[in-house]
Protein backbone atom coordinates (compact mmCIF):
# COMPACT_ATOMS: atom_id res chain seq x y z
CA UNK A 1 0.00 0.00 0.00
CA UNK A 2 2.95 2.34 0.16
CA UNK A 3 2.34 2.99 -3.16
CA UNK A 4 -0.91 4.83 -2.66
CA UNK A 5 -0.17 6.88 -0.18
CA UNK A 6 0.64 10.75 -1.70
CA UNK A 7 3.19 13.56 -0.16
CA UNK A 8 0.60 15.84 0.67
CA UNK A 9 -3.21 14.90 1.82
CA UNK A 10 -5.50 14.15 -0.60
CA UNK A 11 -8.65 13.46 0.17
CA UNK A 12 -10.48 13.32 3.29
CA UNK A 13 -14.97 12.03 3.38
CA UNK A 14 -17.05 15.15 3.85
CA UNK A 15 -19.25 14.01 6.26
CA UNK A 16 -17.08 12.65 9.44
CA UNK A 17 -19.47 9.68 10.13
CA UNK A 18 -19.09 8.49 7.00
CA UNK A 19 -15.14 7.27 8.26
CA UNK A 20 -16.89 4.34 10.20
CA UNK A 21 -17.32 2.77 6.50
CA UNK A 22 -13.37 2.64 5.85
CA UNK A 23 -10.78 0.29 6.97
CA UNK A 24 -7.40 1.93 8.42
CA UNK A 25 -6.03 0.67 5.67
CA UNK A 26 -7.69 2.03 2.97
CA UNK A 27 -9.22 5.55 3.97
CA UNK A 28 -8.27 8.25 1.68
CA UNK A 29 -6.39 10.85 3.69
CA UNK A 30 -3.14 10.74 2.36
CA UNK A 31 -1.33 10.96 5.03
CA UNK A 32 2.24 12.64 4.76
CA UNK A 33 4.94 10.30 4.64
CA UNK A 34 8.14 10.57 6.64
CA UNK A 35 10.14 9.99 3.96
CA UNK A 36 8.28 13.13 2.33
CA UNK A 37 9.39 15.20 5.06
CA UNK A 38 12.75 14.06 4.84
CA UNK A 39 12.83 15.30 1.08
CA UNK A 40 11.04 18.50 2.41
CA UNK A 41 14.00 18.92 4.05
CA UNK A 42 16.85 18.76 1.77
CA UNK A 43 16.88 22.19 -0.05
CA UNK A 44 18.10 20.55 -3.18
CA UNK A 45 14.96 18.71 -3.78
CA UNK A 46 12.64 20.63 -5.83
CA UNK A 47 8.47 20.09 -5.70
CA UNK A 48 8.26 17.99 -8.94
CA UNK A 49 11.29 15.51 -7.05
CA UNK A 50 9.01 15.57 -3.58
CA UNK A 51 5.93 15.24 -5.86
CA UNK A 52 6.29 12.66 -8.70
CA UNK A 53 6.32 9.54 -6.91
CA UNK A 54 2.37 10.41 -6.12
CA UNK A 55 2.25 9.65 -9.98
CA UNK A 56 2.19 6.21 -10.18
CA UNK A 57 2.10 6.47 -14.07
CA UNK A 58 5.66 8.71 -14.29
CA UNK A 59 7.23 5.50 -13.10
CA UNK A 60 7.22 3.58 -16.00
CA UNK A 61 9.21 2.66 -19.11
CA UNK A 62 7.95 3.92 -23.20
CA UNK A 63 9.64 2.35 -25.84
CA UNK A 64 12.69 1.41 -23.18
CA UNK A 65 12.46 4.47 -21.83
CA UNK A 66 12.24 6.29 -18.90
CA UNK A 67 8.85 7.96 -19.81
CA UNK A 68 9.12 12.50 -19.81
CA UNK A 69 5.42 13.17 -19.69
CA UNK A 70 5.31 16.91 -21.08
CA UNK A 71 1.85 16.80 -22.12
CA UNK A 72 -0.24 18.28 -19.18
CA UNK A 73 -1.67 21.07 -21.26
CA UNK A 74 -3.70 18.53 -22.63
CA UNK A 75 -4.17 16.43 -20.01
CA UNK A 76 -2.84 16.33 -16.47
CA UNK A 77 -1.81 13.19 -14.41
CA UNK A 78 -3.68 11.66 -11.22
CA UNK A 79 -2.15 11.21 -7.87
CA UNK A 80 -2.78 7.70 -6.33
CA UNK A 81 -5.11 9.16 -4.05
CA UNK A 82 -7.31 10.89 -6.39
CA UNK A 83 -7.81 7.26 -8.53
CA UNK A 84 -8.17 5.98 -4.63
CA UNK A 85 -11.09 8.25 -4.35
CA UNK A 86 -12.61 7.12 -7.11
CA UNK A 87 -11.85 2.72 -6.22
CA UNK A 88 -13.58 3.93 -2.61
CA UNK A 89 -16.65 5.48 -4.07
CA UNK A 90 -17.54 2.70 -6.34
CA UNK A 91 -16.26 -0.08 -3.90
CA UNK A 92 -18.05 1.55 -0.59
CA UNK A 93 -21.01 4.12 -1.34
CA UNK A 94 -21.66 4.19 -4.85
CA UNK A 95 -25.34 5.68 -5.13
CA UNK A 96 -27.69 8.25 -6.93
CA UNK A 97 -27.46 11.60 -4.97
CA UNK A 98 -30.39 13.42 -3.99
CA UNK A 99 -33.15 11.26 -4.80
CA UNK A 100 -32.72 8.91 -2.05
CA UNK A 101 -33.38 9.06 2.10
CA UNK A 102 -30.83 5.62 2.65
CA UNK A 103 -27.70 5.88 4.24
CA UNK A 104 -25.63 5.39 1.19
CA UNK A 105 -27.65 8.20 -0.79
CA UNK A 106 -27.59 10.60 1.64
CA UNK A 107 -23.55 10.08 1.82
CA UNK A 108 -23.21 10.58 -2.02
CA UNK A 109 -25.29 13.56 -1.77
CA UNK A 110 -22.80 14.68 1.02
CA UNK A 111 -19.80 14.28 -0.65
CA UNK A 112 -20.92 15.12 -4.11
CA UNK A 113 -22.29 18.68 -2.76
CA UNK A 114 -18.89 18.82 -1.00
CA UNK A 115 -17.27 18.67 -3.68
CA UNK A 116 -19.12 21.50 -5.27
CA UNK A 117 -18.04 23.32 -2.10
CA UNK A 118 -14.30 22.47 -2.79
CA UNK A 119 -14.75 24.08 -6.17
CA UNK A 120 -16.20 27.48 -4.66
CA UNK A 121 -13.21 27.24 -1.88
CA UNK A 122 -10.46 26.93 -4.41
CA UNK A 123 -11.57 29.79 -6.73
CA UNK A 124 -12.98 31.90 -4.08
CA UNK A 125 -16.58 31.94 -5.67
CA UNK A 126 -19.16 33.65 -2.81
CA UNK A 127 -21.37 30.42 -2.35
CA UNK A 128 -21.23 27.10 -4.05
CA UNK A 129 -24.50 27.66 -5.95
CA UNK A 130 -22.25 29.46 -8.17
CA UNK A 131 -20.52 26.55 -9.71
CA UNK A 132 -22.46 24.23 -11.78
CA UNK A 133 -20.86 20.78 -12.63
CA UNK A 134 -20.27 20.11 -16.31
CA UNK A 135 -19.12 17.19 -18.47
CA UNK A 136 -16.26 19.47 -19.18
CA UNK A 137 -15.02 23.52 -19.69
CA UNK A 138 -16.49 22.77 -23.18
CA UNK A 139 -19.81 21.96 -22.45
CA UNK A 140 -19.79 24.87 -19.51
CA UNK A 141 -19.16 27.14 -22.60
CA UNK A 142 -21.95 26.39 -24.48
CA UNK A 143 -24.25 26.18 -21.04
CA UNK A 144 -23.65 29.87 -21.31
CA UNK A 145 -24.17 30.17 -25.06
CA UNK A 146 -27.23 28.21 -25.36
CA UNK A 147 -28.88 29.98 -22.73
CA UNK A 148 -27.72 33.49 -21.45
CA UNK A 149 -26.35 33.95 -25.61
CA UNK A 150 -30.20 32.79 -27.24
CA UNK A 151 -31.67 35.14 -24.71
CA UNK A 152 -29.82 38.13 -24.55
CA UNK A 153 -27.98 38.52 -28.21
CA UNK A 154 -29.32 39.56 -31.21
CA UNK A 155 -28.72 41.52 -34.84
CA UNK A 156 -26.53 44.07 -34.51
CA UNK A 157 -24.71 42.88 -31.04
CA UNK A 158 -21.04 41.89 -30.73
CA UNK A 159 -19.49 38.96 -29.02
CA UNK A 160 -15.48 40.12 -28.85
CA UNK A 161 -12.65 37.28 -28.90
CA UNK A 162 -8.84 36.80 -29.22
CA UNK A 163 -7.77 34.68 -31.90
CA UNK A 164 -5.99 32.69 -29.92
CA UNK A 165 -9.19 31.26 -28.37
CA UNK A 166 -9.51 27.58 -28.23
CA UNK A 167 -12.44 26.30 -30.68
CA UNK A 168 -14.44 25.62 -27.24
CA UNK A 169 -14.27 29.02 -26.85
CA UNK A 170 -15.04 30.15 -30.52
CA UNK A 171 -17.30 27.66 -32.54
CA UNK A 172 -19.88 27.90 -29.69
CA UNK A 173 -20.22 31.66 -30.76
CA UNK A 174 -20.03 31.38 -33.70
CA UNK A 175 -23.40 29.09 -33.78
CA UNK A 176 -24.95 31.99 -31.49
CA UNK A 177 -23.99 34.48 -34.30
CA UNK A 178 -25.40 32.51 -37.03
CA UNK A 179 -29.19 31.87 -34.86
CA UNK A 180 -29.19 35.36 -33.59
CA UNK A 181 -27.13 37.63 -36.01
CA UNK A 182 -24.88 38.81 -33.92
CA UNK A 183 -21.44 39.62 -34.95
CA UNK A 184 -18.20 38.13 -33.77
CA UNK A 185 -15.02 40.48 -33.59
CA UNK A 186 -11.23 39.59 -32.92
CA UNK A 187 -8.50 40.99 -31.11
CA UNK A 188 -5.43 40.06 -33.27
CA UNK A 189 -1.83 39.91 -32.43
CA UNK A 190 0.96 42.26 -31.37
CA UNK A 191 4.44 41.92 -33.24
CA UNK A 192 5.45 40.21 -30.15
CA UNK A 193 2.77 37.64 -30.94
CA UNK A 194 -0.01 38.09 -27.97
CA UNK A 195 -3.20 39.51 -28.19
CA UNK A 196 -3.23 43.22 -28.79
CA UNK A 197 -4.66 45.15 -25.62
CA UNK A 198 -4.84 48.13 -27.58
CA UNK A 199 -6.92 46.73 -30.46
CA UNK A 200 -9.16 45.14 -27.56
CA UNK A 201 -10.27 48.35 -26.30
CA UNK A 202 -10.69 49.94 -29.34
CA UNK A 203 -13.21 46.87 -31.06
CA UNK A 204 -14.94 46.89 -27.55
CA UNK A 205 -18.62 49.23 -27.85
CA UNK A 206 -21.63 49.70 -26.88
CA UNK A 207 -22.52 46.79 -29.23
CA UNK A 208 -20.33 44.51 -27.37
CA UNK A 209 -22.84 42.00 -25.43
CA UNK A 210 -20.29 39.74 -24.20
CA UNK A 211 -16.53 39.43 -24.26
CA UNK A 212 -15.38 36.25 -24.15
CA UNK A 213 -11.52 35.41 -23.61
CA UNK A 214 -8.97 32.76 -22.01
CA UNK A 215 -6.95 33.47 -19.36
CA UNK A 216 -4.00 31.75 -20.52
CA UNK A 217 -2.96 30.25 -24.09
CA UNK A 218 -2.76 26.81 -24.34
CA UNK A 219 -0.71 27.87 -27.38
CA UNK A 220 1.36 31.16 -26.16
CA UNK A 221 1.87 30.30 -22.22
CA UNK A 222 0.67 34.41 -22.24
CA UNK A 223 -1.63 35.38 -20.12
CA UNK A 224 -4.30 38.30 -20.62
CA UNK A 225 -4.48 41.16 -18.10
CA UNK A 226 -8.27 39.79 -16.77
CA UNK A 227 -8.89 42.65 -14.18
CA UNK A 228 -8.41 45.02 -17.12
CA UNK A 229 -10.53 43.14 -19.66
CA UNK A 230 -13.70 43.26 -17.13
CA UNK A 231 -13.52 46.77 -16.31
CA UNK A 232 -13.08 47.64 -19.53
CA UNK A 233 -16.17 45.65 -20.45
CA UNK A 234 -18.30 46.57 -17.59
CA UNK A 235 -18.14 50.02 -18.32
CA UNK A 236 -19.97 49.15 -21.74
CA UNK A 237 -22.17 46.73 -19.93
CA UNK A 238 -20.69 43.55 -21.45
CA UNK A 239 -20.57 40.28 -19.74
CA UNK A 240 -16.99 38.62 -19.16
CA UNK A 241 -16.76 35.01 -19.68
CA UNK A 242 -13.18 33.80 -19.07
CA UNK A 243 -11.95 30.21 -20.21
CA UNK A 244 -9.21 29.19 -17.46
CA UNK A 245 -8.27 25.80 -18.01
CA UNK A 246 -4.74 26.62 -18.19
CA UNK A 247 -4.89 28.86 -15.25
CA UNK A 248 -7.03 27.46 -12.13
CA UNK A 249 -4.46 24.22 -12.11
CA UNK A 250 -1.32 26.38 -12.02
CA UNK A 251 -1.91 29.04 -10.00
CA UNK A 252 -4.24 31.06 -7.50
CA UNK A 253 -7.20 31.71 -9.52
CA UNK A 254 -10.16 34.59 -7.09
CA UNK A 255 -12.98 35.10 -9.28
CA UNK A 256 -13.90 37.93 -6.72
CA UNK A 257 -11.09 39.80 -7.53
CA UNK A 258 -11.16 39.10 -11.19
CA UNK A 259 -14.42 40.31 -11.47
CA UNK A 260 -15.53 38.03 -14.30
CA UNK A 261 -18.76 37.14 -14.90
CA UNK A 262 -18.59 33.67 -16.19
CA UNK A 263 -15.74 30.99 -15.44
CA UNK A 264 -14.69 27.70 -16.91
CA UNK A 265 -12.23 24.47 -16.15
CA UNK A 266 -12.01 21.45 -16.49
CA UNK A 267 -11.02 18.76 -13.86
CA UNK A 268 -8.75 16.69 -16.21
CA UNK A 269 -6.37 19.20 -16.44
CA UNK A 270 -5.90 20.05 -12.37
CA UNK A 271 -5.03 16.43 -11.47
CA UNK A 272 -8.70 15.53 -11.24
CA UNK A 273 -10.82 12.67 -13.65
CA UNK A 274 -11.78 13.28 -17.16
CA UNK A 275 -15.58 13.81 -17.48
CA UNK A 276 -16.26 16.46 -15.21
CA UNK A 277 -15.85 20.23 -15.33
CA UNK A 278 -17.64 23.07 -14.12
CA UNK A 279 -18.86 26.97 -14.72
CA UNK A 280 -18.81 29.56 -12.39
CA UNK A 281 -21.46 32.20 -12.57
CA UNK A 282 -22.68 35.23 -10.47
CA UNK A 283 -25.58 33.91 -9.12
CA UNK A 284 -27.87 36.57 -10.60
CA UNK A 285 -27.10 35.37 -13.88
CA UNK A 286 -27.59 32.06 -13.33
CA UNK A 287 -30.91 32.54 -12.24
CA UNK A 288 -31.86 34.83 -15.16
CA UNK A 289 -30.78 31.70 -17.60
CA UNK A 290 -33.25 29.22 -18.87
CA UNK A 291 -32.21 25.43 -18.80
CA UNK A 292 -29.86 24.03 -20.96
CA UNK A 293 -31.45 20.69 -21.22
CA UNK A 294 -34.51 19.05 -19.61
CA UNK A 295 -35.31 15.95 -17.81
CA UNK A 296 -34.75 14.67 -14.00
CA UNK A 297 -33.18 17.08 -11.32
CA UNK A 298 -33.44 20.12 -13.01
CA UNK A 299 -37.22 20.85 -12.62
CA UNK A 300 -39.25 22.34 -9.34
CA UNK A 301 -42.65 21.06 -10.52
CA UNK A 302 -43.52 19.08 -13.98
CA UNK A 303 -47.48 19.30 -14.95
CA UNK A 304 -48.82 18.13 -17.97
CA UNK A 305 -48.86 21.72 -19.73
CA UNK A 306 -45.23 23.30 -18.59
CA UNK A 307 -43.57 22.63 -15.96
CA UNK A 308 -41.07 25.13 -13.43
CA UNK A 309 -37.37 24.97 -12.81
CA UNK A 310 -35.34 24.35 -9.77
CA UNK A 311 -32.86 27.26 -8.69
CA UNK A 312 -29.33 27.04 -9.57
CA UNK A 313 -27.23 24.99 -9.84
CA UNK A 314 -29.70 22.19 -10.09
CA UNK A 315 -31.15 24.03 -12.86
CA UNK A 316 -28.48 23.25 -15.15
CA UNK A 317 -27.38 19.44 -13.98
CA UNK A 318 -30.04 17.48 -15.47
CA UNK A 319 -30.21 13.89 -15.04
CA UNK A 320 -27.94 11.85 -13.26
CA UNK A 321 -24.73 13.72 -12.51
CA UNK A 322 -21.10 12.30 -12.57
CA UNK A 323 -21.07 11.71 -8.88
CA UNK A 324 -17.72 9.64 -8.60
CA UNK A 325 -15.88 11.78 -11.18
CA UNK A 326 -17.33 14.72 -8.65
CA UNK A 327 -15.79 12.91 -5.81
CA UNK A 328 -12.36 12.62 -7.67
CA UNK A 329 -12.14 16.35 -8.32
CA UNK A 330 -12.84 17.15 -4.74
CA UNK A 331 -10.02 14.48 -3.85
CA UNK A 332 -7.65 16.68 -6.49
CA UNK A 333 -8.65 19.62 -4.91
CA UNK A 334 -7.58 18.40 -1.42
CA UNK A 335 -4.48 17.75 -2.78
CA UNK A 336 -3.21 20.64 -4.94
CA UNK A 337 -4.40 22.83 -1.97
CA UNK A 338 -2.32 20.68 0.40
CA UNK A 339 0.31 21.46 -1.81
CA UNK A 340 -0.25 25.31 -2.50
CA UNK A 341 -1.37 26.86 -5.20
CA UNK A 342 1.50 29.56 -4.80
CA UNK A 343 3.62 27.23 -4.51
CA UNK A 344 2.92 25.59 -7.35
CA UNK A 345 2.89 28.54 -9.34
CA UNK A 346 6.70 29.99 -8.20
CA UNK A 347 8.13 26.52 -8.66
CA UNK A 348 6.29 26.52 -12.51
CA UNK A 349 7.29 30.14 -13.32
CA UNK A 350 10.98 28.83 -12.61
CA UNK A 351 10.26 25.58 -14.46
CA UNK A 352 8.70 27.45 -17.97
CA UNK A 353 11.93 30.21 -17.42
CA UNK A 354 14.09 27.01 -17.80
CA UNK A 355 11.97 24.98 -20.50
CA UNK A 356 12.35 28.35 -22.72
CA UNK A 357 16.11 29.28 -21.96
CA UNK A 358 16.91 25.36 -22.99
CA UNK A 359 14.56 25.87 -25.87
CA UNK A 360 16.57 28.68 -27.43
CA UNK A 361 19.65 26.55 -27.47
CA UNK A 362 17.87 24.02 -30.22
CA UNK A 363 19.08 25.04 -33.96
CA UNK A 364 16.33 26.64 -36.43
CA UNK A 365 13.79 26.56 -34.03
CA UNK A 366 10.90 29.49 -33.87
CA UNK A 367 8.97 29.48 -30.42
CA UNK A 368 5.78 31.14 -30.31
CA UNK A 369 4.39 33.76 -27.54
CA UNK A 370 6.39 36.10 -25.14
CA UNK A 371 9.53 35.82 -23.89
CA UNK A 372 9.51 35.57 -19.82
CA UNK A 373 12.45 38.02 -19.84
CA UNK A 374 10.30 40.45 -21.53
CA UNK A 375 6.86 39.60 -20.75
CA UNK A 376 7.46 39.03 -16.93
CA UNK A 377 5.12 35.78 -17.16
CA UNK A 378 5.40 32.26 -19.20
CA UNK A 379 3.28 30.20 -18.84
CA UNK A 380 4.88 26.31 -18.38
CA UNK A 381 4.52 25.16 -22.19
CA UNK A 382 6.74 26.43 -25.32
CA UNK A 383 5.07 25.86 -29.19
CA UNK A 384 7.46 25.69 -31.28
CA UNK A 385 8.28 24.58 -34.87
CA UNK A 386 11.78 23.35 -36.20
CA UNK A 387 12.34 24.75 -39.49
CA UNK A 388 12.33 21.68 -42.37
CA UNK A 389 11.07 19.11 -39.70
CA UNK A 390 7.16 18.48 -39.31
CA UNK A 391 5.85 18.92 -35.80
CA UNK A 392 4.57 15.76 -36.18
CA UNK A 393 7.51 13.87 -37.24
CA UNK A 394 8.91 15.49 -34.05
CA UNK A 395 6.43 14.52 -31.71
CA UNK A 396 6.24 10.71 -33.28
CA UNK A 397 9.91 10.05 -32.97
CA UNK A 398 11.00 11.89 -29.77
CA UNK A 399 8.25 9.61 -27.96
CA UNK A 400 9.57 6.20 -29.97
CA UNK A 401 13.31 6.71 -29.08
CA UNK A 402 13.23 8.84 -25.82
CA UNK A 403 9.88 7.96 -24.46
CA UNK A 404 8.49 11.44 -23.97
CA UNK A 405 5.11 12.56 -24.71
CA UNK A 406 4.75 15.72 -26.41
CA UNK A 407 1.98 17.03 -28.45
CA UNK A 408 1.82 18.22 -31.93
CA UNK A 409 -0.74 19.80 -34.15
CA UNK A 410 -2.92 22.97 -34.10
CA UNK A 411 -3.77 22.24 -30.36
CA UNK A 412 -7.46 23.07 -31.07
CA UNK A 413 -6.36 26.67 -31.84
CA UNK A 414 -6.42 26.76 -36.06
CA UNK A 415 -7.29 30.40 -36.49
CA UNK A 416 -4.49 31.06 -34.52
CA UNK A 417 -2.07 28.97 -36.14
CA UNK A 418 -3.26 30.82 -39.56
CA UNK A 419 -1.95 34.17 -37.68
CA UNK A 420 1.33 32.59 -36.83
CA UNK A 421 1.56 31.19 -40.46
CA UNK A 422 1.63 28.07 -40.05
CA UNK A 423 -0.90 24.87 -39.90
CA UNK A 424 0.43 23.48 -36.64
CA UNK A 425 3.36 23.35 -34.06
CA UNK A 426 4.87 21.18 -31.59
CA UNK A 427 4.07 21.80 -27.93
CA UNK A 428 5.87 20.82 -24.67
CA UNK A 429 4.27 21.61 -21.57
CA UNK A 430 4.76 21.36 -17.72
CA UNK A 431 2.80 20.63 -14.33
CA UNK A 432 4.33 21.21 -11.07
CA UNK A 433 5.46 16.89 -11.40
CA UNK A 434 8.24 17.71 -13.51
CA UNK A 435 11.72 18.47 -13.03
CA UNK A 436 14.47 20.59 -14.67
CA UNK A 437 16.22 17.28 -15.23
CA UNK A 438 13.19 15.56 -17.96
CA UNK A 439 13.35 19.38 -19.65
CA UNK A 440 17.07 18.17 -20.05
CA UNK A 441 16.44 14.97 -21.40
CA UNK A 442 13.65 16.14 -23.83
CA UNK A 443 15.73 19.32 -24.89
CA UNK A 444 18.98 16.38 -25.60
CA UNK A 445 15.71 14.17 -27.46
CA UNK A 446 14.53 17.02 -29.47
CA UNK A 447 18.10 17.94 -30.79
CA UNK A 448 19.20 14.23 -31.61
CA UNK A 449 15.58 13.65 -33.40
CA UNK A 450 16.33 17.06 -35.12
CA UNK A 451 19.57 15.77 -36.19
CA UNK A 452 18.26 12.27 -37.70
CA UNK A 453 15.74 14.04 -39.39
CA UNK A 454 18.59 16.58 -41.24
CA UNK A 455 20.76 13.83 -41.41
CA UNK A 456 18.47 13.34 -44.74
CA UNK A 457 19.04 16.47 -45.92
Amino acid sequence: MASSLCHFPCYTPSPPSFSKLLSPLSRLKCATSNRAASHVAKLSSSLGDITRTDFPILNQEINGAKLVYLDNAATSQKPSCVIKALDEYYQLYNSNVHRGIHYLSSKATDLYEGARKKVASFINAPQSREIVFTRNATEAINLVAYTWGLSNLKAGDEVLLTVAEHHSNIVPWQIMGQRTGAKLNYVSLTKDGVPDMEEFKQLLSDKTKIVAVHHVSNVLGSALPIEEIVELSHKYGAKVLVDACQSVPHMPVDVQKLGVDFLVASSHKMCGPTGIGFLYGKFDLLRSMSPFLGGGEMISEVLKEYSTYAEPPSRFEAGTPAIGEAVGLGAAIDYLSQIGMHKIHEYEKELANYLYERLLTVPSIHIYGPSPAVSGFRAPLCSFNIEGVHPTDIATLIDDQHGVAIRSGHHCAQILHSELGVSSSARASLHFYNTKEEIDAFIHALKDTISFFKSFT
